[in-house]
């Protein structure tokens, strides 16, 4: 277990402000900003444990003295886990339930999404693709021209576990088996080296996050990045009979928060307008609020149709995914 930096201070004796202990996996870069909003218009001082991994197991161990407030991470598997192991307290406000959709929060109010990240299709521009569906990606029509980083990236596995939902698993392992076929190199790398194979003529389609395209587009990863970004267009894929599926950022109430009403406050002004506002334009995630617009970048792939299977349905497919993805080697 390992953790990138430490800011807990314990309140003073005795007419102390409001304060709340967030223990949280993005990054600093990220939540700082929401933090220093927040703290400024309330007055509530927001103390930061920043891990690195390890939150269920830092939490756990501290058992019913952990000063844990909030919980907030990335993938809808680590918020179930949080949930499984019992680290988490339900929350009903309507605040919440108003603005986060109800596939995209726990049905009991343990945990709820901030923002999204939608799995999207990379496509050489010379294709001319406007639509596409995630079972298209068995076709032999594409054999030899599909680049996708690991099956056991949890970006991946989620995305198979969708496709369990809604094909169950002997659909799923045969879908499988006709997208490694299709592969035009070792499944490997990251998201954004899909883009750069495209531009390099190695595949002509590819599956990745679409904040991905926002990070190399906009510049912030350098002039090489944005090379790879003009290379490809974003196609919005969904489920035939769905839509597309997302994965999320999202927080939980600790289970024995001593700053209860504290962190609910916090959770509340997360799904905001003026915090949705901030996610959009730092890190090019979807807002959870439908009145709240992506960036433009984000923006211009069309409109976003998210899935309505339940996220939590989704998670509890995540080890069947991982073992469908053994079985026919897909990473071999």
């Amino acid at each position: 277990m390992a953790w990138v930096a430490v800011v807990l201070v314990s309140s003073a004796a005795g007419g102390a402000a409001a304060e709340l202990n967030l223990y949280t996996t993005r990054e600093p870069g990220l939540v700082q900003p929401l933090i220093d909003a927040f703290q400024a218009s309330t007055g509530t001082k927001v103390n930061t444990i920043f891990l690195k991994d390890g939150l269920a197991e830092r939490v756990a161990s501290e058992g019913i003295n952990s000063p844990a407030d909030m919980l907030m991470t990335v993938d809808v598997g680590r918020l179930v886990e949080l949930v499984d192991k019992g680290l988490t307290q339900p929350v009903r406000s309507p605040a919440l339930d108003g603005a986060v959709p109800p596939q995209l929060r726990d049905p009991e109010g343990h945990w709820f999404a901030l923002s999204l990240r939608a799995r999207v299709l990379y496509a050489a521009k010379g294709l001319g693709l406007t639509r596409f569906a995630y079972e298209e990606l068995a076709s032999p029509k594409w054999k030899g021209k599909v680049c996708i980083r690991s099956a056991q990236h949890p970006y991946n596995t989620a995305l198979i576990a969708s496709f369990i939902a809604h094909h169950g698993a002997d659909e799923t392992k045969t879908w499988l088996e006709g997208l490694k076929a299709n592969l035009a190199r070792k499944a490997a790398g990251g998201d954004r080296e899909v883009a750069r194979d495209i531009m390099g003529g190695i595949c002509d389609i590819g599956i990745a996050n679409s904040y991905y395209v926002g990070l190399m587009a906009s510049g912030k990863g350098g002039p090489e990045q944005q090379a790879w970004a003009k290379a490809i267009k974003v196609v919005l894929p969904t489920f035939e009979n769905g839509g597309t599926q997302v994965n999320v950022s999202g927080a939980a109430i600790a289970k024995n928060a001593p700053n209860r009403a504290q962190a609910i406050a916090f959770l509340e002004y997360l799904v905001s307008k003026d915090a949705q506002k901030t996610y959009a334009e730092a890190n090019f995630e979807y807002p959870v609020r439908a009145d709240v617009a992506p960036d433009p970048i984000i923006a211009a792939f069309g409109e976003l149709k998210v899935d309505p299977t339940p996220l939590t349905k989704i998670a509890r497919f995540r080890m069947e995914a991982s073992r469908l993805a053994e079985q026919v080697g897909f990473d071999n």
